[in-house]
């Protein structure tokens, strides 16, 4: 089961990331997260957190369109994004896309960073998106395989410590068996050769970044009406049971 949460950082390609959504997604706020659920015209099955970033008005819209919402205090040991992928691991998502899990807030983008190779959440893939780069977390002895476009970025930045038998496929500066220690910059700016490649780590672990680069003279662009609708008219299963 694919859980998509969406967290309160930004998005720089919405239109990209409805494009990624399926029809069987549970979708889930984490706070004020759910203002890109409402500017895309969802409705997530679950509102998650302390709703200090949410508008009052926001929150209600939500109610209002049957959304139900698990509050918590303020004052507490989680983010909203943390507590969002406890509730969707707990609750059997073995797929989690997170969609706005970086922005202006360096401390919250770096815990997020860390959330996606927490031990506590292990049983689940986690990927971030926003549109542009799409980052993905590599256990030990995990490989990964990346779609993409010719010409764009690849960077493999080992987290917890040094990221040892590193192979990779379909990149313009190959590694291979080798190791990126950790504190390095070696594993930053690849190039993918064509429209896909293969990551694969032996031991440690690693994030790994892809970053979309725009296609010459198509400007981006906010998601169109039709789209809009389109998700809008998929049916949505609440998150953890019946409402």
């Amino acid at each position: 089961m694919r859980a998509v949460i969406f967290a309160n950082g930004g998005l720089r390609r919405p239109d990209f990331l409805l494009r990624l959504l399926r029809a069987d997604d549970w979708i889930v706020a984490a706070d004020g997260g759910a203002r890109h659920c409402l500017a895309l015209g969802l409705t997530p099955s679950l509102l998650i957190g302390d709703f200090d970033s949410l508008p009052e008005t926001a929150r209600r819209r939500l109610v209002a369109a049957g959304t139900p919402s698990l509050r918590f205090p303020e004052a507490k040991d989680q983010t909203d994004l943390e507590l969002a992928l406890t509730h969707a691991v707990r609750h059997g998502a073995d797929e989690i896309l997170v969609a706005g899990a970086l922005g202006d807030r360096w401390d919250h983008s770096l815990a997020n960073l860390t959330l996606g190779l927490s031990p506590s959440l292990a049983s689940a893939s986690i990927t971030f998106d926003d549109g542009t780069v799409f980052i993905a977390f590599l256990r030990a002895g995990q490989t990964r395989t990346l779609r993409g476009r010719r010409g764009d970025l690849v960077s493999l930045i080992p987290l917890h410590g040094d990221a040892g038998e590193v192979e990779t496929r379909g990149l313009q500066y190959p590694l291979s068996g080798e190791t990126l220690a950790f504190g390095s910059t070696r594993g930053v700016s690849n190039v993918l050769e064509g429209e896909q490649a293969v990551v694969a780590v032996g031991s440690g672990s690693l994030v790994v970044l892809l970053t979309r680069q725009p296609t010459p003279g198509r400007p981006l662009r906010r998601p169109s009406r039709r789209a809009r609708a389109a998700v809008t008219a998929r049916r949505r299963r609440p998150l953890g049971g019946s409402r």
